[in-house]
Formats: structure tokens, sequence, C-alpha cells
């Protein structure tokens, strides 16, 4: 964990407009050199809107996310959140604005309730359930020996990747933050459970900064902005309509997964 500054302060509640200004990022590379990962993103994610992160793997879009949970310091720019630079504000304030659902759900050694509780811990028995249901996750609890009360083995081991995507979507639902970030998040759902889920989180966080990474366009057809990232930059935004107008690189990956017929 990152350390914070002396003089942090809790980050204030906003409409949770996420900028970010120049930001640089390398990591350590072979032979002692630096790997750079980030080449000068600026970028606006807009406060209530959804922006999708696409491209090619290794392009930089998880070490984005990583960057908005203050995982990582950014080594140039900055990293804002409503106009606070990440760098001066406590991490138990951050996190409590952000829900995060990544590709990989971790699940604690115990009951499904509490796994779902995890997102808040105030969290009524009536809010966890309302939350498996938004998460297309209540029907196969309820299948379970013990519903709620079935405990779920060290990191799920009892549940399938698909349910346990289920549970940490729920986890992320009753959180009721302000800014949602989805890693992959409904990549190990079939398509069917895939379009459920995506459906009922668009209702649920209307409103809601989201930020989402995703290899399957279907599911981000729907987003405000679209960021085409590649080789540490993005090199295309804008709505679906103009990027496909565009005919660019974002154009061309939604011609191989869609078919020519569809542009």
């Amino acid at each position: 964990t990152l350390p914070e500054a002396p003089d942090a302060q809790a980050l204030p509640p906003g409409p949770g407009e996420i900028r970010f200004e120049g930001v640089q990022f390398s990591f350590a590379g072979e032979n002692g050199g630096r790997k750079a990962v980030l080449k000068g993103i600026d970028q606006v994610f807009e406060p209530g809107k959804m922006t999708a992160l696409v491209g090619p793997s290794g392009g930089g879009k998880s070490t984005i996310l990583n960057l908005m949970l203050r995982l990582y310091d950014p080594e140039k720019g900055r990293v804002l959140v409503d106009g606070v630079d990440l760098r001066g504000v406590t991490l138990a304030s951050l996190r409590a604005r952000m829900s995060f659902v990544a590709q990989d759900t971790f699940l604690f050694s115990t009951t499904i309730r509490e796994n779902i509780r995890l997102g808040r811990r105030g969290a009524t028995d009536a809010e966890i359930e309302d939350a498996a249901r938004i998460a297309h996750a209540h029907e196969f609890i309820m299948e379970l020996p013990k519903g709620y009360d079935t405990e779920v083995g060290e990191n799920g081991t009892f549940l399938s990747g698909g349910q346990k995507q289920r549970l940490s979507i729920a986890r992320a639902v009753v959180r009721k933050a302000d800014i949602l970030l989805l890693d992959e998040a409904t990549s190990a759902l079939d398509a069917t459970s895939e379009a459920l889920v995506r459906d009922a989180l668009a209702t649920i966080f209307k409103g809601v900064t989201t930020v989402v990474i995703a290899h399957r366009l279907s599911t981000i057809l729907d987003a405000d902005t679209i960021c085409y990232v590649e080789g540490g930059r993005i090199l295309e935004s804008g709505t679906l309509a103009a990027l496909l107008e565009k005919n660019g690189k974002f154009r061309k990956i939604y011609d191989q997964q869609f078919g020519q017929a569809k542009g």
C-alpha cells in the first residue's frame, strides 16, 4: 500500500469526475531498466457517465484503473478526483467512494452473506439479498444447502467462476459507491447472464461514474465514451458512432467481433 501524505485530507463528496493530466507511468523492467506503461494520458472521465477502455492486452488499461485506486502513483502528471490530487487524500476516504470489480474474484472462507457484506459492513440482510438479485446471484444462492448462510470454502472453492463473479458484483452493488471500476467484470459469465447483469448494472449505477475495461465489445456498446488504449496511449476517444465513423483502430476490432455487415 502506498504511504499517505502526512497532511492527507479526506476526499470530500462530489460528482465523481476523474481526470488524468499528463500521466506517465512505468514498471521496473529487466536488467534494472524501466518499462513504460503509460506515455502521457490526458483524459476526463465524466461524472455520472460510463467510459469504456478497450484495446489490446498490455496496452495500459488495467494500469489506468490501478492509478484511480491509487495502488500506484504516476511518475509524471496527476490523477484527480473532483479536482483533488489523489496523493493528498487519505486512502480510506478514496476507497470509500469507489467500488471495484476485478476479473479475478477473491472470496473469503465464510458465508455468502458475509462475503457480500464486505462491500459495506452495515448492509442489512435485505440489502444483501437485493444486491444478489441485481447481480443475478439470488437464484443459485437459494439452491445451495444453507442459502445465504452457505460457506463458500477457501476463495470460493465450492463455486463456479461465474458464481464467484456474481458475488463480486453483488458486493459492489451493496457498497453504493459513487465511482464504479470494472475490470473485465463479466468475463466469467455466459452471454445470456452477461447481458442480464449488464442491464441490471446499467440501471442501478445510472448517474454513477463508471469506468469499465472490456475485451468483448458487446458489454460496452452503451458507454457514453469509448477510449481505445494501445501502447500506453489513448489513441481514439469518443462515442460509438463517432469512432465507427472515424474508421480507425476501434473500427477494426469492432468489425472483427461483429462482422462487417453490422457497421
